[in-house]
């Protein structure tokens, strides 16, 4: 509830969220039952939405004289999910491509100044908030608790809104994440801005298989040099 409230909140930040109105935790845990115990207010509404994106070499970024506004990929990592029984205790696909994102960029999940997640449902956040070492196992929902994850936190994640409160355009919500931290980095974000960030997360991932998602990438990225 702590998690769906926040990222409801940083949608009234965000001009392009699909909603933009406040919930506080009482009204998270008052609204229409889902299934328990996710009310509606901590689930991603349906909607439609495309996303583009321009990737460059780093010769055609200072060909073009932009390299005052590039965003540096550090790491890009895709991976696909394991089939196994419920019983069968091992590593979530969250944990083990981060930990490769991490060893890829050269940083850890301490270096990260904030994040986009696949929040379909508010403990999507809690999970992978946990799987990308942001806190301890079992310790997602006391990081929220603590206000870490606000945009003025240790942490931020879904400054945006999130998939729960920015919109949830299936296709175009990973792009939508990037879109975010970039204009994060950039140092755009007006009112939702973080302070000084310099290196930002995004995870995304999408169908079922056993226990665990189907196919997931995570994206470390850094802000253009002169932003830090």
């Amino acid at each position: 509830a702590t998690i769906a409230s926040k990222n409801h909140f940083n949608s009234t930040l965000n001009h392009n969220a699909q909603y933009r109105f406040d919930v506080s935790v009482e009204q998270v845990i008052a609204d229409r039952n889902v299934s328990w115990p996710l009310t509606r207010a901590m689930c991603a509404p349906i909607g439609d939405g495309s996303a583009a994106a321009i990737v460059c070499s780093e010769n055609v970024v200072h060909r073009c004289g932009l390299a005052d506004r590039a965003v540096r990929i550090r790491a890009s990592i895709l991976g696909t999910g394991r089939a196994r029984p419920m019983n069968i205790e091992e590593i979530e696909i969250g944990e083990r491509l981060a930990r490769k994102a991490y060893d890829y960029a050269g940083v850890g999940p301490q270096d990260i100044n904030l994040a986009e997640v696949h929040d379909a449902t508010a403990f999507g956040e809690l999970r992978q908030a946990e799987n990308l070492g942001f806190c301890p196992k079992g310790e997602g929902g006391l990081l929220a608790m603590s206000g870490a994850t606000r945009i003025d936190g240790r942490i931020p994640i879904n400054t945006s809104g999130g998939l729960i409160s920015r919109g949830h355009p299936i296709g175009a919500s990973g792009l939508a994440q990037i879109h975010e931290l970039v204009t994060q980095l950039r140092g755009l974000a007006d009112k939702r801005q973080v302070r000084s960030p310099r290196l930002a997360l995004a995870e995304n991932g999408g169908g079922a298989l056993g226990t665990e998602e189907a196919a997931m990438c995570i994206h470390v990225l850094e802000a253009p040099s002169r932003y830090h």
